[in-house]
């Protein structure tokens, strides 16, 4: 499988936070979340950004074009899905 091409906004906002990410399955979509919210997976695909990394569970990748800003959690709008309690 390909690497899955990045929009900017995610590289600058995963630089600037100094952190890994992990792009998972929500009710909603496809969502990015810290790895200290959700742990990545052996079977993930890992790129790399600087230091960090970006995990994509294997069933995103399938259905994924590109990583895009909306995909970035914002605790402001949380979630409404069941599966994350608390966000």
């Amino acid at each position: 499988m390909s690497q899955i091409p990045l929009e900017q906004g995610v590289i600058d906002f995963i630089t600037q936070n100094k952190q890994d990410y992990r792009i998972c399955t929500s009710c909603s979509g496809p969502v990015m979340l810290p790895v200290a919210l959700k742990s990545p997976k052996s079977t993930d695909i890992v790129i790399e950004i600087g230091e960090n990394k970006l995990y994509i569970s294997r069933v995103q990748a399938r259905y994924l074009r590109r990583v895009t800003s909306d995909m970035i959690y914002d605790p402001e709008v949380g979630l409404s899905c069941n599966a994350y309690p608390g966000l």
